[in-house]
């Protein structure tokens, strides 16, 4: 029999077969279903035919264990003598760049899980590098050193009063605030001399406060006013009040000079004069201009300024808000610390003092550790870079759907961050250093380090968030495993049910809030504005509550609304609330137990270290079988007994000709004693660094099953070996029986035809005599169909018979010649599964 058409006919047929699945896959071959996370449980496998075994070959990937066989280093140099080594240079350094920036959106993984979890896998361990690089620029600009360095000044500043005369905290009118200005003040500021008189400086005035923290330049104290009349006064008490001086905005700040007309502290300066920045008191916010004056470099000078100031009524009836800024730095820990002390004059009268002091480290590179920093903060701006090319790729190839992803967002969201903090960095170094400059300059003036100190904080504030959501990220690289996407995917799934109860919840809420502001607003600190009443309803959720300041202000609705509060917000909706996310989280973690497990990171690590051992195991034991090799032979070792001894044993030409040709020396193709000496020696040198290694990776990776699973893939090995080898007597049995199967196939077929055919005319006719008689016949159509009816099981059953008789004897002639096949090569079907048998029952 001519073997070549049965051969082209199957290669045409695995062609075709190829083709038809290319065509159903279509253009969803290259979807992404893991676009919004994990690659679903329930993905559809399309395998596409490949004739080669996955383990056929046991020598397939020893080159890449050892070196490259003479046989393969002579086609690399013939193919790769067709390309010019410079485009071969460039595409393998074009194919390298572009593999860094390979991530789950960018590579085909919608239907390779392995490809999906290594390349997570890649993007996750980029990731904690970035993450570990953030975290020590982000703690590199803090220091332990300050909260004490916060914590000294403020209570030097804010608690502190000379003979138990007023403190900052304890200010409460205008003459509590001169007497603290011109005592605890004065004597705060000013650190000339050591406990005992000695002078801290012999040739300076410079203040040193706790003899440790230097105060740069000279305290400045500014003020805001309101214009007179900037209110109505009733016609009832038009005699009795004189003026009238409104609560602080800034279309109503006064402007005019006053007292003593010369001098700063007498004429207004704006906010672009001044360099200054608003703030954000206690009642109001302020602008950054008004009224001020330069205390001097000695407390005594400074003393007569402030006693000037009081006589001539410097703080009047308009006189709305005082600060006093000054800013102090310690070299020890190289930490700035700016300090503002507020002191706002309601229009009720009285005062309320507040303050605001900001330790920040200006300057960066002084230390080892800071220029340990610096190479960090290059790494960032690496990583930063990195991460901007690589969203840029996402952006192309997936548009606008980018942003359907709530990671792709946070991606964008931290970039931004990191390229925020980046430019300002650049822009506080410049401006710290121009500042020192002026400051170094003139002595004697003010050190405006608000500004800067302001944006420090800010940024440093900044940074928190980045890092925040750089640590949330993290969630978007480990959600291939479907433990840790129990928080995502509950959290997704009872997201509407949450917005429809956060609804009703806020309308109750907001209700109680309103109701509270005013029952107690008049009378209870907490309740004293709307928004204080929204944060102390929560913290009454929380347990944190003042129950007397409530019965106080109101015996009869306070008991009612705390009880009633209560009992709706705590016991009803808070447990509503609780209640949907139990029963999403019960559900999300039932349907993950039912599903199918995954590849995991585990499985692959696991047949990454059994292909590694396999490779060595069978190494090993080809080192094994020319060291058999050797011993079979005598002092003089001919290349032919050497090769015939190898090939017994399953050896490929060309390995045996290399593993000769390299200790042939002299190349007789004989291997004297000294040659057999050598490769005895080399061969036992490398067995045992093999069984080193092996017993190091065992070592490595603990696993109970490992010899089980090592012992099935030899198995596999060994039987996906033997079932490859088909004889010639074999292959013309098995064509013989398709042969015979094709006929049998057609003659059932045109038996269908015929059965089907017989089955028609009754039909026929019934249209013929409707199309005569052009009316219905019920009667006669009835009978036609009880005729046909009767026909049909009659067709049916001689199909029947007629398929199982065929089945039958098929069976007999497989049984004859079953015995010439060795393994049951050619598998007998089943009577169940005879085309026969099947077609009437489905027919």
């Amino acid at each position: 029999m001519n073997l070549s058409h049965p051969k082209n006919r199957a290669e045409s047929h695995f062609e075709v077969s190829e083709v038809h699945e290319l065509e159903t896959v279509g253009k969803k071959a290259w979807d992404n279903p893991v676009y919004n996370g994990s690659p679903s449980t329930s993905l559809k496998i399309q395998t596409i035919y490949n004739p080669k075994s996955v383990l056929g070959n046991p020598y397939e990937n020893f080159e890449e264990v050892g070196d490259a066989l003479p046989y393969q280093e002579e086609q690399n140099k013939t193919v790769n003598g067709k390309t010019s080594p410079f485009f071969k240079c460039c595409f393998c350094i074009f194919r390298g760049i572009r593999g860094l920036w390979g991530t789950t959106l960018t590579e085909n993984t919608a239907e390779n899980r392995e490809l999906y979890v290594k390349t997570t896998l890649r993007e996750l361990l980029v990731y904690v590098m970035f993450l570990v690089d953030i975290c020590l620029l982000t703690y590199g600009m803090t220091s332990s050193n300050a909260y004490y360095y916060t914590k000294v000044m403020s209570e030097l500043f804010l608690q502190t009063s000379t003979d138990g005369r007023v403190s900052f905290q304890s200010i409460g009118s205008m003459a509590d605030f001169w007497v603290y200005a011109q005592g605890p003040l004065l004597d705060n500021l000013y650190w000339t001399k050591w406990y005992n008189n000695e002078s801290l400086a012999a040739h300076s005035t410079q203040s040193y406060i706790y003899y440790e923290n230097l105060l740069l330049g000279v305290p400045r104290m500014r003020q805001l006013k309101v214009k007179n009349n900037s209110c109505v006064v009733h016609n009832d008490f038009k005699e009795e009040i004189s003026g009238c001086y409104d609560v602080y905005s800034e279309d109503k700040e006064e402007r005019l000079p006053f007292g003593l007309i010369n001098g700063t502290a007498w004429r207004y300066h704006s906010e672009e004069e001044l360099g200054g920045s608003s703030h954000w008191g206690r009642l109001t916010s302020y602008s950054g201009g008004g009224y001020y004056i330069d205390l001097k470099m000695t407390r005594e000078e400074s003393a007569e300024a402030l006693q000037v100031l009081k006589e001539k009524l410097w703080l009047d009836r308009g006189t709305r808000v005082v600060f006093i800024d000054f800013s102090v730095y310690n070299a020890n820990i190289n930490l700035f610390c700016v300090l503002r002390l507020v002191v706002e004059f309601p229009a009720t009268g009285g005062a309320i003092p507040s303050w605001q002091i900001r330790t920040v480290k200006l300057i960066r590179y002084v230390s080892t550790w800071d220029f340990f920093i610096v190479a960090c903060e290059i790494v960032f701006c690496v990583f930063i870079f990195y991460y901007v090319v690589e969203e840029a790729l996402e952006l192309r190839i997936h548009k606008f759907k980018y942003f359907t992803s709530i990671w792709n967002i946070l991606d964008v969201v931290v970039i931004l961050l990191s390229i925020v903090a980046i430019g300002f960095h650049i822009f506080r170094t410049t401006e710290v250093n121009r500042l020192l400059g002026e400051l170094l300059e003139h002595p004697n003036t003010y050190a405006d380090f608000e500004f800067l100190a302001f944006w420090q904080t800010q940024y440093n504030n900044m940074n928190a968030v980045n890092l925040f959501f750089a640590w949330i990220k993290i969630f978007k690289y480990i959600s291939f495993n479907k433990t840790m996407t129990q928080l995502s995917s509950t959290l997704a799934r009872c997201a509407k049910d949450i917005l429809g109860f956060a609804i009703m919840f806020f309308i109750v809420f907001f209700a109680y809030a309103q109701l509270g502001y005013l029952l107690f607003g008049t009378q209870v600190e907490n309740f004293s504005t709307f928004v204080k009443c929204i944060f102390t309803q929560f913290r009454i959720i929380l347990g944190d509550f003042d129950y007397n300041s409530i019965d106080n202000a109101n015996r009869v609705l306070g008991p009612l609304y705390f009880v009633t509060y209560v009992f709706f917000v705590f016991f009803v909706l808070l447990n509503m609330f609780l209640a949907i996310i139990n029963d999403t989280y019960s559900e999300v973690k039932e349907e993950l137990s039912s599903q199918n497990d995954e590849l995991q990171l585990s499985d692959i690590l696991k047949q990454s270290y059994i292909r590694t051992l396999m490779r060595l195991k069978l190494k090993k034991e080809r080192i094994s079988d020319v060291q058999k090799a050797l011993q079979n032979g005598t002092k003089q070792l001919d290349f032919e007994d050497f090769k015939n001894s190898l090939k017994e044993l399953g050896h490929a030409d060309h390995e045996i000709t290399a593993a000769f040709s390299r200790f042939d020396k002299d190349g007789n193709r004989i291997l004297d004693e000294e040659e057999q000496q050598q490769m005895k020696h080399d061969l036992e040198a490398k067995r045992v660094a093999l069984n080193t290694e092996i017993e190091n990776l065992g070592k490595s990776y603990a696993d109970n099953n490992l010899d089980e699973n090592l012992t099935y893939m030899e198995a596999r090995n060994n039987h996906t070996n033997k079932a490859t080898c088909v004889s010639k007597e074999e292959l013309q049995v098995l064509l013989h029986r398709v042969l015979q199967l094709e006929q049998s196939i057609n003659s059932i077929g045109s038996k269908i035809d015929a059965v089907v055919n017989k089955l028609d005319v009754p039909e026929r006719k019934e249209l013929k005599r409707k199309d005569l008689l052009g009316k219905p016949l019920g009667d006669v159509s009835k009978e036609e169909e009880a005729s046909q009816e009767e026909l049909r099981p009659q067709s049916l059953d001689q199909l029947g018979k007629e398929a199982e008789s065929w089945g039958m004897e098929h069976i007999q002639r497989n049984n004859m010649s079953g015995n010439s096949s060795q393994n049951g090569v050619y598998h007998i079907l089943p009577k169940s599964s005879v085309l026969g048998s099947q077609v009437p029952k489905n027919f």
